[in-house]
């Protein structure tokens, strides 16, 4: 890691030495303060239609959509503003709402340290704000798709959007299909760990993938410091998957099994939020509903070489997860020198699980597997106080503390009881520094305590991988003290170059355990720790002559290490920790014409379960290209192909009896190959 970053902080300093910004772009990118302003003119090159396609053009801003799936509001930001403000919406992602704005409605977009926007924001070196222009009138975008998969599938999608403004007041409405149906083809290998095969099975996937959804957006906002906000939308999410398995094992007759998922996933949410002045300052309330419902149902069908079935197994799950959250905030930008944030945040949450998981027998009669923790209605009433001030020390450097107590109250009921209240400090330190030369640094300190997934607490079969989750009700959620260095420059005119380490001490470390009643079920299992390096590199080619040419690099190197309680020995976390990962993006344009292509590629990433490590990886880089056509500013034709390589997804299974305390005894391996797609989209603005 020692060398990597020298060798990164060398290639600073020696692509830093260029002018500070190219003539063509001095104009439209300028720095204020502790701000990079980036002016409308400057994405022009681009033709963006809505603001994700500006937001993914800033130099060196890596977007971060946050994670609608964590319960409450300050967990879930992204690290992207409108108009200062965080959008009041969670179930939409943040990828959606930026969509719906119509790109000529951004005026410009200004990158800062996240200090500047509270307290959900403090630790990060980048927040970006979309500053919204004050013109008035109509603004409309549809996308539609054409496109072509794997063996001769075609499918077509439609979304829009629609923007009316009116002085201080707006209205937006959106719309979509999000159709994303696939098929791919593979195989499963069942050998011996000296490579002895016992059974190879022959697959096809078809997947049938939509989430249609309407959403309405109401705006007033008359300054900072008075608005009000009001959101809604409905998404209706099935999905179909059906396998055919064409199984024939090294000692036996082959036949053909059949796999089955059914889904049904519904999301409804409301919320706003209104803003008033208060005591200098502005106090600001948010309220949000959200109400999700899941209708899920698993089968597995075996058959003998007549093709008469021979039994399998049916699973039903029905759920409801509601959550209610309100939240009280006052900000002041300068109260006796320091900017000073103070609030309080209340959510209830609820989750009612019912599973029913069946053995179909040879004749055809059901009867019920009895599973730990298969029905349980599981609660949570939670608060967190929260005070966020920072003060310049100098001219050049910045101090933001953060301090929040957080305090929750939990239930389970049904085939468990569990009640328990938990109670945490989260103090941060974060300290900004930046020169006049461009060279920006940030380091953080700050205390993290990891959410709980309430379905953790309750069981499932897994009938697509053969395996059990049994539901732990005693799960504690992990702590985490989180180090962070961030240090960037510009470079190549407009370009930016950013180091980042990372150190964390983690507490109760949330992984997998063996528990009474004989299931691998999720637990906390120690102590670990984890440390990274990350390089990214954005940077103009004009230049070494090529005009309207850019590439983007990013690079990340971890480890993570835990004492694992089954194997006794130090292993990785469970779960996406790849040691390293990496993607590399060249764009072109000339005019009305681009084109440019993307690769990824990391090293594998495992879960460690009782008997099995479950690890994932592929086969090679992954890779995209797209060609672009502008006849007009209002009109955009793209033609993609993804998966341009027909990269494989594959998975090795490697099985230990009784658990992994044992020497492998098997081995399970799995490719699967989705092919290329290829894509046709256009996009029309109106007004």
């Amino acid at each position: 890691m020692r060398t990597i970053l020298v060798s990164a902080c060398s290639l600073i300093a020696i692509v830093s030495a260029t002018p500070a910004l190219a003539q063509d772009a001095t104009q439209l990118v300028t720095e204020v303060g502790r701000a990079t302003i980036y002016q409308q003119g400057y994405f022009t090159a681009y033709s963006p239609t809505n603001a994700l396609e500006i937001a993914q053009h800033v130099p060196g801003f890596t977007l971060d959509l946050g994670n609608s799936d964590v319960r409450g509001f300050a967990a879930a930001a992204g690290n992207v503003v409108i108009n200062g403000a965080r959008p009041s919406s969670k179930s939409e992602s943040l990828e959606t709402v930026l969509r719906r704005i119509p790109a000529k409605r951004v005026s410009r977009v200004e990158v800062q340290p996240g200090d500047l926007y509270g307290s959900d924001y403090a630790g990060r070196s980048q927040v970006l704000n979309i500053v919204m222009s004050e013109e008035g009138g109509f603004d409309a975008t549809v996308t539609s798709f054409i496109r072509h998969r794997y063996p001769d599938k075609w499918l077509g999608d439609v979304s829009g959007t629609a923007l009316w403004k009116k002085g201080d007041v707006s209205f937006n409405v959106a719309a979509g299909t999000q159709t994303n149906d696939s098929q791919e083809e593979g195989y499963d290998l069942v050998s011996t760990v000296d490579g002895m095969p016992l059974e190879y099975r022959r697959k096809h996937n078809d997947q049938r993938d939509r989430a249609p959804y309407a959403s309405a957006n109401f705006a007033w906002e008359q300054a900072p410091d008075r608005s009000i906000r009001a959101n809604i939308r409905y998404q209706h999410g099935p999905y179909l998957l059906k396998q055919r398995n064409h199984v024939t094992p090294t000692d036996g007759p082959a036949h053909d099994d059949s796999l089955v998922l059914d889904y049904l996933n519904n999301t409804f949410e409301i919320g706003g939020d209104i803003t008033r002045p208060l005591l200098g300052g502005a106090v600001k309330l948010v309220g949000l509903a959200t109400r999700a419902e899941r209708d899920n149902f698993d089968a597995y069908y075996g058959n003998d070489p007549a093709g008469v079935l021979v039994g399998g197994f049916e699973q039903r799950t029905k759920a409801q997860r509601d959550e209610s959250i309100g939240r009280l905030s006052w900000t002041r930008s300068n109260l006796a020198g320091f900017n000073v944030e103070l609030g309080a945040e209340y959510v209830y949450n609820v989750l009612d699980n019912d599973l029913r998981l069946d053995l179909i027998e040879d004749d055809g009669t059901r009867t019920p597997i009895d599973l730990p923790i298969a029905q349980a209605k599981v609660s949570e009433k939670r608060g967190q106080f929260f005070a966020n001030v920072g003060h310049p020390i100098t001219s050049t450097l910045r101090a933001d503390a953060t301090l929040a107590y957080e305090t929750s109250s939990l239930k389970v009921r049904g085939d468990a009881t569990a009640d328990r209240s938990l109670s945490f400090f989260k103090p941060g330190l974060t300290l900004d520094w930046r020169l006049k030369s461009g060279l920006h640094a940030q380091a953080s300190l700050k205390r993290t305590v990891a959410q709980l997934d309430f379905y953790d607490f309750v069981s499932s079969a897994e009938l697509t991988s053969d395996r059990v989750n049994g539901g732990n009700a005693n799960l504690l959620p992990q702590r985490a003290w989180e180090a962070r260095l961030t240090v960037q420059k510009p470079i190549l005119g407009d370009g930016l170059a950013k180091v980042e380490l990372g150190l964390d001490r983690i507490s109760l470390l949330q992984d997998r355990i063996l528990t009474d009643d004989g299931f691998d079920a999720p637990g906390n299992i120690g102590s670990g720790r984890r440390k990274f390096a990350a390089l990214t590199l954005d940077a103009p080619l004009a230049s070494i002559g090529i005009k309207g040419a850019r590439v983007k690099f990013f690079g990340r190197i971890q480890d993570t290490k835990v004492d694992d309680p089954v194997s006794g020995s130090s292993r990785a976390f469970s779960g996406f920790w790849p040691k390293w990962e990496w993607n590399a993006e060249y764009r072109h344009d000339l005019g009305k014409f681009a084109y440019g292509m993307a690769l990824f590629d990391r090293s594998e990433f495992c879960f460690y379960r009782v008997d099995e490590v479950d690890c994932n990886f592929n086969d090679k880089v992954y890779t995209t290209a797209f060609v672009e056509y502008r006849p007009t500013a209002k009109t955009t034709l793209t033609f993609d192909v993804d998966n341009a390589t027909s990269t494989h997804g594959q998975r090795r299974r490697t099985f230990s009896f009784p658990d992994r305390s044992a020497d492998p005894s098997l081995v399970e391996f799995r490719d699967r190959n989705n092919h290329r797609a290829f894509t046709l989209t256009i996009k029309q603005q109106f007004g």
